[in-house]
């Protein structure tokens, strides 16, 4: 079935450092190291002589868990963060442009955007770390940086690092993720998208890989099995609040309206905050249960003090392990 080492070293191709002088496939491949929601890569990247496009692969879409395309904006926002810190880094760096009409965004060359060396150089080892924490604080100068490289237009970040108010998140979390785990449509879509396997995760790059989730790893034969028989609310749930508990905070971000525009905005404010983050030596991961339901968005938005808006994405964050990376698939199969 292929060994952890052999996914370690796919992993790592993936995450070779960018050419001095980049072409367009380069610069993709950096693009796709962003996070996204199921690992489904639901992107593709078509090059031009003015610059390079992102469109939406609706083939790759999660009808279930996201079935307004808000998990597949942000994604396609954070793939264009790394497009952009790229693209500045080589001294090509344009604005983002999107086209509300298509659901597409551009990314001009030009020499208009200023390179971030910091975020940029945190794109290859940056990972969603779905393991324990140490429960340690974060300082308040590294809480100031966070906040700062997320800074971006028409979105709000929230950070939650009071115990008390961790708590109530952390009891809002799990009470949508028992409705999740209530649903069979929900558990279906996301059996699909697992990859129990090192070769399973190598054969189709996509996916999200047991090992990068502190489960282990298993024939292919095998892990739907026994993903029937532990995969539980009591089980989840009981990981959850352990998670939530030994994390230094928890970041909300929220776009200013719900729509695609602002999606991608946020989907680049929290690509940004997870790159400073993984600069910094901290780990992050989503938490995205009470998003996904729509009936626990109202109380979540009461309770960051964000009445009457929709929180797009919740992230824990603190200092933990390094995990297993996941997959990508290859440059080529995600170009139009």
């Amino acid at each position: 079935m292929g060994t952890a080492s052999d996914m370690a070293g796919f992993a790592a191709s993936l995450r070779q450092d960018l050419p001095a002088t980049p072409g367009a496939r380069d610069l993709i491949r950096y693009a796709t190291l962003a996070a996204n929601s199921h690992n489904t890569q639901a992107w593709r990247f078509r090059e031009s002589p003015s610059g390079i496009d992102i469109v939406p692969d609706a083939a790759r879409r999660t009808p279930v868990v996201d079935p307004d395309d808000h998990h597949l904006f942000i994604s396609l926002g954070g793939a264009a963060e790394n497009l952009t810190l790229a693209m500045a880094a080589r001294g090509q760096g344009g604005e983002v442009m999107f086209d509300p009409t298509s659901g597409s965004l551009s990314l001009p060359y030009g020499t208009t955007r200023t390179p971030d060396t910091a975020l940029f150089d945190a794109i290859p080892a940056r990972q969603s770390t779905r393991s324990d924490y140490d429960g340690t604080q974060i300082s308040p100068a590294d809480l100031g940086l966070l906040a700062a490289a997320a800074t971006m237009p028409r979105v709000d970040l929230v950070l939650i690092t009071q115990a008390s108010q961790i708590t109530r998140l952390s009891d809002l979390v799990i009470a949508a993720n028992t409705a999740q785990i209530a649903d069979p449509a929900f558990v279906a879509e996301l059996k699909h998208w697992l990859r129990f396997s090192p070769r399973a995760a190598m054969t189709s790059g996509d996916g999200l890989y047991s090992a990068a989730s502190g489960s282990p790893a298993l024939p292919d034969w095998l892990g739907p099995r026994l993903f029937d028989a532990v995969f539980t609310a009591r089980s989840e749930n009981a990981k959850v609040a352990r998670q939530i508990a030994a994390s230094a905070g928890i970041a909300v971000f929220a776009g200013a309206a719900a729509d695609p525009a602002h999606w991608v905005q946020v989907g680049r404010a929290s690509q940004r905050f997870a790159l400073q983050a993984t600069a910094l030596g901290l780990k992050c991961a989503y938490l995205n249960q009470p998003v996904e339901v729509a009936d626990f968005r109202a109380e979540l938005a009461d309770l960051v003090g964000l009445p009457g808006r929709r929180p797009d994405l919740l992230m824990r964050f603190g200092r933990g392990p390094m995990m297993p990376y996941s997959a990508r698939r290859p440059v080529g199969a995600v170009m139009t």
